[in-house]
C-alpha cells in the first residue's frame, strides 16, 4: 500500500459527503453478496460475447468487436475488484503484476485499470475510520496527533493510509484496517477459487487457481497488523542510513492500526514513464532491495507488487508494506545459489541432482531435458545486463504452459513448502522488472547478495 496522496490526473479517493454504498463501510460481510458480484465476471463477459456475436452479424468488423470486448471486461473487472476491496482487491493486485505475460491483445485494454489495482480503492467513509481509531487506540485518540486528515492518501486490499502529524510534531502514516476485512478476504478468495476456471479466460488463460491458493494461506499474517510492525521494525533499523533503500520507523501499533513515519514519494509503477537512464536505475535498486533483505535483516520481502514502493524525491527506494514477509534469518538457502551457477556452466547432471536432494524434482528426471527448461530463467545472470521486456516474459509464460515443453518436464517438477515465498519473489520481481522494461545487471546482484552463488576467489 502507498502513502502519497494521488498525483495530478489519477483517480484518488471521492470527495466526502459523497453517497456511501454497501461496500464502502464495512466490508460486505455476506459471502452471498459478495459471491454474486464476484460471479458477475464470467456471466458479464459470456453477455459481451454474444453481443458480439451479433454484432459480427450485422457487419462490424471482428478485430473492432474484440477490442470492444476486451475494454469492456477491463472496465468490469476493475469496477468489481476495486469496489468489493478485500479479497478480491488482493487477487486483482496480485494479478495486476502478472499482466506482463498475458498476450499483447488481452493486456492492452486491462494494463490501465490494473495498474490502478495497484495502489488505489474506493476509501471508507470517515465515520468507519474514527470508529475504528477510536476502539484501536481509545477515545481519546486524537490527542496523540496534533493533526489528523479525515481523506485517505490511497487505500487498498484490507485497509487505508491517512496523512497525520503525531503528537511530537513528525509526519505520519495512519494505515487503519476496514472493519470486516477477515471474512471479505476469506470469503472472496473461497469464491475466487470456485470461479478460477472461468475467470481465467478473461484474463488471457493465466492460471488463477494457485494464486488463490497462495493468497488464502497467508490471510493471518496480513490482518495482524502487530506483526506486520515488528517486521517492519526490523527492516527499519537494519536498512537505517542506507543510501538506496528507506523504510519508515514504527511509533504505534494495534492489531488494526499501525502509524508509522512517513514518506513522500510516488508509486514505482509511475518508473515506467521514465527515461531509459533513470527507469534502469529504479529497476536496479528494487531488485537489490529483494535481494538484499534476507541477507541484512533475515527478511524477505515477500509482496513484490509495485504498490508497496515508493520513488523518494532523492531517487531512493521507500518500502511501505511489511504485512507478507517470509522470515530468513540465515539468508536465502545457499543451495539456490551453488545451483544456478552450476547450470550457467551447462553441468545438467550436477543440476538435476541438486534440485533432487532439494525436494524440486523427481528421480527418474532427464537432465538434459532439465536443463533445457531452465535454461530461459538462467539467461538473466549469464550476461552484463540483460534486458527484461514484456515480449520475453510472456514467452517464458507460454513455455511454462506448455505440457510438453522439454519432453514434459514441467509435469515433473515440484516446489517444496520452504520455497513457496522466495518463488513468488523471483517471478514477481521478473514481472515487475518486464513490465518496467527494464535493463539491469541482474547477475551482479546474485554476486551480491546470493549465498553460493559467487564464484570462488583463486587461492
Amino acid at each position: 500500500m502507498t502513502t502519497p496522496r494521488p498525483a495530478d490526473g489519477e483517480s484518488g479517493p471521492p470527495p466526502e459527503g459523497g453517497p456511501e454504498t454497501a461496500e464502502s463501510g464495512d466490508l460486505a460481510r455476506s459471502a452471498w453478496r459478495r459471491g454474486a458480484r464476484l460471479a458477475s465476471l464470467p456471466l458479464g463477459y459470456a453477455g459481451r460475447a454474444t453481443v458480439g456475436f451479433g454484432k459480427k452479424l450485422t457487419g462490424t468488423p471482428a478485430e473492432a468487436v474484440s477490442e470492444e470486448m476486451q475494454r469492456r471486461a477491463a472496465d468490469q473487472l476493475f469496477r468489481v475488484l476495486g469496489e468489493l476491496k478485500g479479497g478480491a482487491m488482493k487477487f486483482g493486485q496480485a494479478l495486476s503484476m502478472f499482466e506482463s505475460v498475458l498476450p499483447e491483445e488481452v493486456a492492452a485494454p486491462y494494463r490501465k485499470h490494473l495498474s490502478r489495482l495497484q495502489d488505489s480503492a474506493p476509501p471508507m467513509p470517515t465515520s468507519r475510520v474514527q470508529a475504528v481509531l477510536a476502539r484501536e487506540l481509545g477515545g481519546e485518540w486524537r490527542s496523540r496527533f496534533r493533526s489528523f486528515e479525515p481523506r485517505p492518501a490511497a487505500a487498498a486490499s484490507i485497509g487505508q493510509v491517512h496523512r497525520a502529524v503525531w503528537q511530537d510534531g513528525r509526519k505520519v502514516a495512519v494505515k487503519v484496517q476496514y472493519p470486516g476485512a477477515d471474512e471479505a478476504l476469506r470469503s472472496d478468495l473461497k469464491q475466487l477459487r470456485r470461479l478460477s476456471r472461468v475467470i481465467s479466460p478473461l484474463i488471457g488463460g493465466l492460471d488463477v487457481e494457485p494464486l488463490v491458493d497462495e493468497l488464502t494461506e497467508r490471510i493471518a499474517e496480513e490482518l495482524d497488523y502487530t506483526v506486520e510492525a515488528t517486521s517492519q521494525h526490523q527492516a527499519a533499523v537494519g536498512f537505517a542510513g542506507h543510501p538506496d533503500f528507506a523504510v519508515p520507523e514504527v511509533i504505534a501499533q494495534t492489531p488494526r492500526v499501525l502509524v508509522t513515519e512517513w514518506l513522500d514519494g510516488v508509486p514505482m509503477s509511475r518508473a515506467e514513464g521514465f527515461d531509459e537512464e533513470r527507469r534502469n536505475r529504479i529497476a536496479l535498486r528494487y531488485v537489490r532491495f529483494l535481494f538484499a533483505g534476507p541477507s541484512t535483516v533475515g527478511l524477505l520481502h515477500a509482496d513484490p507488487h509495485p504498490g508497496n514502493f515508493l520513488i523518494l524525491p532523492d531517487d531512493r527506494l521507500g518500502i511501505v508494506d511489511f504485512g507478507l514477509v517470509a522470515r530468513l534469518p540465515e539468508g536465502l538457502p545457499s543451495a539456490m545459489g551453488r545451483i544456478l551457477r552450476i547450470a550457467q556452466s551447462g553441468d545438467a547432471a550436477t543440476v538435476a541432482a541438486g534440485l533432487h536432494e532439494e525436494g524440486f524434482v523427481a528421480a527418474d528426471v532427464d537432465p538434459s531435458d532439465l536443463l533445457d527448461y531452465l535454461s530461459p530463467f538462467v539467461e538473466p545472470a549469464t550476461v552484463p545486463e540483460f534486458q527484461f521486456t514484456r515480449d520475453w516474459m510472456r514467452e517464458q509464460f507460454q513455455r511454462v504452459k506448455d505440457p510438453t515443453a522439454s519432453n514434459g518436464v514441467a509435469t515433473r517438477l515440484n516446489l517444496p513448502p520452504t520455497y513457496l515465498l522466495i518463488h513468488r519473489v523471483w517471478l514477481g520481481g521478473i514481472a515487475v522488472l518486464s513490465q518496467l522494461n527494464a535493463r539491469a545487471p541482474f547477475g551482479s546482484v546474485l554476486e551480491e547478495f546470493l549465498p553460493g552463488y559467487a564464484e570462488p576467489s583463486p587461492s
